[in-house]
């Protein structure tokens, strides 16, 4: 057996070490003298961040356009309803966070899945008798992106596959391959207001399929599942025997004429693991807090998932205990005039921009039902100098200072996303520059024909 001497040359307890000696199997080998390694720096960055890609910022970033500088600058772009100051969240939600900060009982470290009574609190708020839930259900997350992250995590290991929606939000992707996860795309039809294709859906299941991602409502596409539907993806999942990964971050975000259920209330036998958070529908987005909810009633997941899931939340240690704090006040006392207000905005913002957009040659946008967001084909034999989307948007930038995302950034390519969150009279004034900006470039039949022929 191998002898190891420590030698120290110095006095005191607290001598500087100047010497280390390993003395193994009688041979001494002095730190720094071993033959055979000449030390060298070898720093790289490591496999998962080299396959860490976002798509959007990626495109977004590429874009080397500069806007008109006779027109102020119009971003329908961004995801995040507070950029304009228009859609303040509630007094009440301000109010918890200021009464959890002075408590000062919420500047320690918390349990990683969060405290219990914030378990409790998330779980009273989301349970019903179609899906029951129990704190014990309740995983909180640093905002809905890492509660999506542990999921996949948890889910899937390299090598094996997972269904996500086309379009779809980008962030699913990106996970899934820094985690070495394949992706496979699914299709929505945007002819049947963004549904999934659901016979493209299954034949896409193989046996190395980890999990179904559904997103309902839906970014990009501001779409609100059927519950007729939604039964039909839970047959499809319950068949082939995939749990689904529900992004429930929109959830109750739908205009008045629609209704938003919650997948797992509709099936008792697909485990689920349902994502969500304070983000959007209390709109506060920088606050980072997430949750997953558990819904396994025939327990499939059993206790395998529900561990694997506490222990990769001891990675960080929790979302922010202030919020933590706050969140129980947040869920319970927020008045539902709020919520109601938010909507209003967002479905009277979409009507606007569905209307406006409607009416203007070589676009057909398709109308949303939900979320923040209007989806809008671009017919690109109408604009036959621009190469795809991407282009269309950049031009758009440059000549009429409007942002709209360019769909390839969802796999989705030939259509742009709009943001609706924007005040009113920016959605006006944005509408009436994409009009002015189509007419300058919309090509009729017999245009197009003639263009395609010079180049």
């Amino acid at each position: 057996m191998d002898s190891y001497l420590i030698q120290m040359n110095g006095r005191g307890d607290h001598a500087p070490l100047m010497d280390v000696h390993l003395k193994t199997n009688g041979n001494s080998l002095s730190q720094g003298k071993v033959k055979g390694r000449k030390p060298r720096w070898a720093v790289r960055a490591s496999e998962m961040s080299k396959k860490t890609f976002n798509p959007v910022r990626a495109i977004v970033d590429s874009m080397k356009v500069e806007p008109n500088p006779k027109k102020p600058m119009i971003s329908l772009s961004l995801g995040d309803p507070t950029v304009f100051g228009n859609l303040p969240t509630n007094d009440e939600v301000t109010r918890a966070m200021k009464e959890a900060l002075d408590s000062g009982r919420y500047n320690g470290y918390a349990p990683s899945v969060g405290y219990q009574s914030c378990r409790e609190a998330v779980a009273s708020y989301y349970s019903c008798p179609e899906a029951p839930l129990e704190a014990q259900d309740v995983i909180l997350t640093s905002g809905c992106s890492q509660a999506i992250e542990l999921a996949l995590a948890v889910l899937a290991n390299p090598g094996q596959n997972i269904l996500v929606p086309r379009p779809g939000f980008s962030l699913y992707k990106t996970l899934a391959l820094s985690m070495g996860i394949e992706v496979k795309l699914y299709n929505l039809l945007p002819e049947k207001a963004w549904e999934i294709d659901l016979e493209h859906l299954e034949s896409l299941v193989d046996d190395k399929t980890a999990c179904l991602i559904v997103n309902n409502p839906s970014n990009p596409c501001g779409s609100v599942f059927s519950k007729s539907h939604l039964q039909k993806i839970l047959a499809v999942a319950s068949r082939q025997c995939v749990p689904i990964l529900a992004d429930e971050i929109y959830g109750d975000m739908v205009f008045a004429d629609c209704k938003y259920e919650p997948i797992a209330t509709l099936s008792t036998n697909v485990p689920i693991l349902s994502c969500g958070g304070l983000a959007k529908r209390w709109l506060v987005p920088g606050w980072r807090m997430g949750w997953i909810l558990i819904h396994d009633r025939r327990d499939i997941f059993g206790n395998e998932i529900r561990d694997g899931l506490v222990r990769l939340s001891q990675r960080i240690l929790g979302p922010c205990t202030i919020v933590q704090g706050a969140l129980e006040r947040i869920l319970h006392r927020t008045p539902p005039e709020f919520y109601h207000n938010t909507l209003s905005i967002l479905k009277s913002n979409a009507d606007l921009c569905y209307a406006a957009l409607s009416a203007i040659p070589g676009l057909q946008p398709v109308q949303p039902a939900g979320a923040m967001y209007l989806m809008v084909e671009i017919e690109m034999e109408h604009f036959p100098e621009f190469e795809n989307d991407v282009e269309f948007t950049e031009r758009l930038i440059s000549e009429q200072s409007v942002f709209c995302l360019p769909a390839t950034c969802f796999e989705y390519p030939n259509f742009f996303r709009v943001v609706i969150t924007v005040p009113e009279e920016m959605i006006l004034e944005a509408c009436s520059r994409i009009q002015e900006f189509c007419e300058m470039h919309y090509q009729g039949a017999e245009g197009a024909q003639d263009l395609e022929c010079d180049k």
